[in-house]
């Protein structure tokens, strides 16, 4: 696990990347901030993640946690690895519910 790697959650729709980086410069050298988006709109997802040089400083920007910014609480931990978030299952059905969805929206259109 990298503890060098910081989850930041309940961010304000309008925190950018830039935003995210300074507001954690302050614990330590910042080598990444990303705020995450929705590949289609564009728009923030409401998190990012938040790597730093240093996992002393890491581990000291978790003092984070539950400060509110622009009147939302955020939520700061460790980042975990993507597999432990998903959940297992659901292999065989890739594709099955977007199929669905597609057809649903062709339909509406006629």
């Amino acid at each position: 696990m990298d503890k060098n790697k910081l989850f930041v959650g309940s961010l304000p729709w309008a925190v950018t990347s830039d935003g995210l980086k300074e507001m954690f410069a302050q614990f330590g050298e910042i080598t990444e901030a990303v705020v995450i988006t929705d590949r289609n709109t564009g728009r923030s997802k409401g998190f990012g993640f938040v790597t730093f040089a240093k996992e002393e400083d890491a581990q000291k920007a978790l003092e984070m946690n539950g400060k509110e910014v622009e009147g939302r609480t955020i939520v700061v931990n460790t980042a975990r690895p993507r597999e432990d978030r998903r959940g297992g299952g659901g292999g065989g059905y890739r594709g099955g519910g977007g199929g669905g969805g597609n057809s649903f929206r062709r339909d509406r259109r006629f």
